[in-house]
């Protein structure tokens, strides 16, 4: 009696294609999800965005080379100024700036600029931006510091970024650029505009999510079994994040008032629920995480099939999961290391004031990256085996080599 149901191959033949009926059944539940995902996108698509514009008529940026630079000393009085200690210092620096804007008038202008920006090589010849705001009647322009003009080296760094991609990824290379393209334009003119009119967030997040990767994951990897297997596993990790995204936010009480920005939001639009920005932002964040583990583990199953045409679904599953649990492993602690490396500022700043570990703990910037790192943590330690039993299910009614690019999305 053979010790499992799955037939085996014993001749090096190739396993029974996969049946139509289980054919039409995958394709059913994918394009299920994603009309399910368009569905979401289409109810939450943004139809009243607020803006902040309003607060700044008439001012524009403007773009200048730095002539010189000069470090003055004024009286310590604002609050972010107080030393660990509470007390305001006698003196801060201030160091000023002096700037020829662009234009026929060739104007020249002194603005105080951040010390930190004086610190970060602000020096003569530097490209920088200002905020000219218009002048009232008989009065003269004003400019204000904005931030250094990095359009340069950033188009240089994208660049050989591209290029390197396409080169060694080639064709797949090519599609995965594509694909960051989608989802960038995703999270422009969906994500976080539904977001500021204070769509649902899960909707929002688990939508855009499912539909992006639906495009993505087929342009990049093709139409096949192994492909939808992928897939349907990213998807179903998505949901498992979203429901612990909304349980641990939620017990944990978490705002999302954990920075300047976060708090320069709800004073711009008035009522931004940044609770609902906390769990958007975990489920995109975890779409790459998923989508890496799922391809891995599909790819794992068929790779291990066909070394061993006659392993069955226990001995596929037992051996996809080995490399399950070695991608597991360094994958939660590379989310936690990139958790840490985004909130090192706030480290730093707990730090200074000497904190208890508890205190640290608590703290809402510690808090949220806690809660990102362990949700990311749970939605992977379940995907993997989810992933890992549909690849061997499916893998021994696949014909050799089907998942390298079979027609049809499964």
């Amino acid at each position: 009696m053979e010790p499992h149901p799955h037939p085996h191959v014993h001749d090096g033949s190739p396993p029974a294609p996969l049946g139509r009926r289980a054919r039409r059944v995958l394709t059913l539940v994918v394009l299920a999800v994603v009309l399910a995902a368009v569905a979401g996108m289409a109810a939450t698509w943004p139809r009243d965005v607020p803006s902040a514009s309003v607060g700044y008529v008439g001012a524009e940026p403007v773009r200048g080379d730095v002539l010189s630079t000069t470090m003055l000393t004024c009286r310590g009085e604002l609050a972010e100024e107080r030393l660990p200690d509470g007390t305001l210092p006698e003196t801060v620096e201030c160091p000023e700036a002096t700037v020829r804007v662009d234009g026929p008038a060739g104007t020249e202008v002194t603005v105080p600029v951040p010390a930190a920006a004086y610190h970060g090589g602000l020096s003569p010849g530097t490209r920088v931006v200002l905020t000219r705001y218009p002048a009232e009647a008989g009065g003269q322009d004003t400019y204000v510091w904005d931030d250094v003009d990095r359009r340069v080296p950033l188009a240089v760094v994208v660049a050989v970024f591209v290029v390197l991609t396409v080169a060694v990824g080639r064709r797949r290379g090519l599609a995965a650029l594509a694909g960051l393209a989608l989802g960038g334009a995703a999270i422009a003119f969906h994500v976080v505009p539904a977001l500021l009119a204070q769509e649902d967030a899960v909707v929002v997040g688990l939508s855009a999510a499912t539909a992006v990767m639906g495009v993505v994951i087929y342009l990049t990897h093709g139409f096949s079994t192994r492909t939808t297997v992928a897939y349907l596993g990213t998807v179903a990790g998505l949901v498992v994040t979203a429901v612990a995204a909304v349980l641990a936010v939620d017990s944990a009480h978490l705002t999302g008032l954990s920075d300047e920005n976060a708090y320069t939001v709800t004073v711009l639009t008035g009522a931004v629920d940044l609770r609902g920005v906390v769990l958007a932002g975990t489920l995109v964040a975890a779409l790459g995480l998923l989508n890496d583990v799922t391809i891995t583990q599909a790819a794992a199953v068929w790779e291990v099939r066909a070394a061993q045409p006659a392993a069955g679904f226990r001995e596929l599953f037992a051996a996809g999961m080995r490399v399950g649990r070695d991608h597991l492993a360094s994958t939660v602690y590379t989310v936690t290391f990139a958790y840490a490396g985004a909130a090192m500022p706030s480290l730093l700043l707990v730090r200074l004031y000497d904190q208890p570990l508890g205190q640290l703990v608590n703290s809402s910037a510690i808090a949220e990256e806690l809660v990102r790192s362990a949700v990311g943590g749970i939605a992977l330690a379940l995907t993997v085996p989810l992933t890992t039993a549909l690849a061997a299910a499916l893998v021994l009614r696949s014909p050799r080599g089907s998942g390298s690019g079979s027609a049809g999305p499964s």
